[in-house]
C-alpha cells in the first residue's frame, strides 16, 4: 500500500525535482501539497508547485501557506546571511532557483482554504496517518502547531524534513537557509511529539548527482524527464562555479534525497536518533545543534550525516524516467 504523504514546499529547482518524484513513485501517494514562502514569495512558490503539477497532469490540490515566518521579521537585527555571489554568463545572471520555473504558466489555482486550515481541519480525517515531506521553511507546520498541535499531530505518522547542517552550511556561518528562515518555526517541529528525521546539508551534500545523470535523464521518454534534466543542469553549472562539490560536473538536488528517504531510509547514512535543538537568535540564529556530548540528552529525532550517494542517484532516475 501507497505511503500517504503531504509535501510541503518553497517551490524552487530542487522542490520540483522532489515533487516530480514523489508523483513519480508508486510507494507514495500525495494527498496534497502545501507551499510556503522560502527559496522565493509566497506568490511564486504556488505558482511554481501549480506549474510543476500541469506538467506531471496531476491534480493534487495545492494550499497556499504562510508569507513570512513566524517572528523573525519583526527583529531587525537577526543575524543576517553572507552576501551571496553571483554567477554572470553573457551579462545575464545564473541562479540557482529563477523567480519561475521554465514552464507554462498555470490554468490552476490554489485551494481556497489556506495549507494551515488544510493541516488543522482536513489532516485530522485522512483515513490513514499520513507523512509531512517538508522541504522549506517550516511556517506553515510552526503555525498550525501554535494554534491546535494536537489537531495536527493527531494523524501525522512521521516528518520529514530537508533543512540544517551541522558541517555544512549555505545561508550564514552557523545555518542552513530552511531553518534561518524561521528557527521558531523548526524548534515547534522539533519538539511537537510527532518523529522526525532531518536530511540535512551533510547528507545532501554526498548525494550528488552529474551531468552524466541528466544525460541518461534526457533519455526518458516522460514529458518532463527534458525539464527536470535541465533544472539540474542549472543547479550543478551554479556548483561548479561558485560551490563546488566533491567532483566537477555535479550538484545537489537537496529536497529529493528527503523524498527518498520516505521510501529507502537506507539512502541515509550515520543516521542515529540524536537531540536537536535549534539556535535562536545571535551568530547561531538557525543552527541545527546536534547535541555532541558524551551524555547527552535525551534523543528527539534522527539526524543524517550522510548518504548513499549511488542508490540515490539510481532512484532518482529511475523514478522519473518510470
Amino acid at each position: 500500500m501507497a505511503k500517504k504523504v503531504i509535501l510541503d514546499v518553497d517551490t524552487g529547482s530542487d522542490d520540483a525535482i522532489a515533487i516530480l518524484a514523489a508523483l513519480a513513485s508508486p510507494e507514495l501517494e500525495v494527498v496534497a501539497i502545501c507551499t510556503v514562502a522560502g527559496n522565493k514569495s509566497i506568490d511564486k512558490t504556488t505558482e511554481n508547485t501549480l506549474r510543476v503539477l500541469d506538467l506531471f497532469g496531476s491534480n493534487v490540490p495545492v494550499f497556499r501557506g504562510c508569507k513570512e515566518p513566524l517572528t523573525k521579521d519583526l527583529t531587525p537585527s537577526r543575524w543576517e546571511s553572507s552576501p551571496r555571489k553571483t554567477l554572470i554568463i553573457d551579462g545575464e545572471e545564473i541562479q540557482i532557483h529563477d523567480d519561475y520555473l521554465s514552464l507554462p504558466p498555470s490554468k490552476r489555482q490554489a485551494e481556497t482554504m489556506s495549507a494551515v486550515e488544510f493541516y488543522l481541519k482536513e489532516v485530522p480525517k485522512i483515513s490513514e496517518p499520513v507523512t509531512i515531506i517538508a522541504v522549506g521553511p517550516l511556517t506553515n507546520l510552526g503555525v498550525a502547531l501554535t494554534i491546535d498541535a494536537e489537531a495536527l499531530c493527531q494523524n501525522v505518522a512521521e516528518i520529514y524534513i530537508m533543512g540544517g547542517g551541522v558541517s555544512i552550511t549555505n545561508y550564514s556561518p552557523s545555518a542552513e537557509f530552511n531553518i534561518w528562515f524561521d528557527p521558531e518555526a523548526a524548534q515547534k517541529v522539533v519538539n511537537c511529539g510527532v518523529p522526525t528525521i532531518w536530511v540535512p546539508l551533510d547528507a545532501t551534500h554526498e548525494a550528488y548527482v552529474t551531468s552524466a545523470h541528466t544525460a541518461r535523464l534526457r533519455e526518458g521518454s516522460n514529458p518532463w524527464c527534458e525539464f527536470a534534466a535541465n533544472t539540474i543542469d542549472q543547479r550543478i553549472m551554479v556548483h561548479d562555479a561558485l560551490q563546488p562539490l566533491a567532483e566537477p560536473n555535479a550538484g545537489t538536488v537537496h529536497d529529493a534525497l528527503a523524498v527518498c528517504a520516505a521510501i529507502k531510509l537506507d539512502v541515509l547514512t550515520n543516521c542515529f536518533e540524536r537531540h536537536l535543538s535549534i539556535g535562536i537568535g545571535g551568530a547561531a540564529d538557525g543552527q541545527t545543534i546536534v547535541d555532541p556530548r558524551v551524555y547527552p540528552l535525551e534523543p528527539n529525532c534522527k539526524f543524517a550525516l550522510g548518504a548513499d550517494r549511488n542508490l540515490f542517484a539510481e532512484w532518482l532516475l529511475s523514478a522519473l524516467m518510470r
